[in-house]
């Protein structure tokens, strides 16, 4: 159907295997580039940014993506990270969480064995050698497996969202009668940091924060 130009049925196609709670990042992908054929621009990017949750290092994706945000109207500015807390989000978002995880039972699996090589070993250069490999598969494991605890908290924590609405506004508190601070429009990608009833405390990705209609948005997560 996508092939044959199709793209609104093959998005139906697509979304009849999601509601059958089958999901991958190469069907997001799919329904990314089904709505930005169809210049949908808040699902194209809702549904990449799903497939990158999913394969954050798929350079596809991310061209895609790159594109469908060029069809937004709002042009909002990263903050970049600074520091010591910039070093960290670097370092632990080399890899998913899920990878530092099987590293930690791979370098358990290398730990165990240098230990029975250590423990059976009849000559102490062998001895030597297997407890200073010990060591050094400890304090890797060690790292490796805080590096996966943090990634993991910092992605349960980090709840992403994309703006649906055309055009919204953004209240400077949570009710209708508050003053505007400011205005969003589709395919805007945003932070939930509070649920206030119908409301949600969003952050953009320069720093600014501001009080949204639930409506108005979809979150990735």
């Amino acid at each position: 159907l996508y092939q044959k130009g199709n793209y609104k049925q093959a998005i139906t196609a697509y979304e009849s295997v999601l509601a059958a709670n089958q999901h991958s990042a190469d069907l997001y992908f799919n329904l990314g580039n089904c709505y930005y054929k169809l210049n949908k621009v808040a699902p194209a990017i809702y549904n990449y940014e799903k497939a990158l949750l999913l394969n954050p290092d798929d350079s596809e994706i991310v061209n895609n993506l790159a594109f469908a945000q060029k069809l937004q109207i709002d042009e909002i500015k990263v903050l970049p990270k600074v520091g010591f807390s910039k070093l960290i989000h670097d370092f632990t978002s080399v890899l998913h969480y899920n990878t530092w995880a099987w590293i930690s039972v791979g370098l358990s699996s290398l730990f165990l064995l240098f230990f029975i090589g250590y423990y059976f070993s009849q000559f102490t250069s062998y001895k030597r050698v297997f407890f200073i490999g010990m060591i050094l598969i400890l304090v890797l494991l060690f790292m490796a497996t805080t590096t996966s605890i943090v990634a993991k908290k910092s992605y349960e924590t980090e709840k992403p969202a994309v703006v649906f609405a055309e055009i919204t506004e953004v209240k400077s508190e949570p009710q209708h009668s508050s003053s505007t601070a400011f205005m969003l429009h589709e395919g805007t990608k945003v932070f939930v940091l509070e649920t206030l009833n119908n409301w949600k405390k969003i952050q953009l990705t320069d720093g600014t924060e501001g009080w949204i209609d639930s409506n108005a948005i979809k979150e990735l997560k």
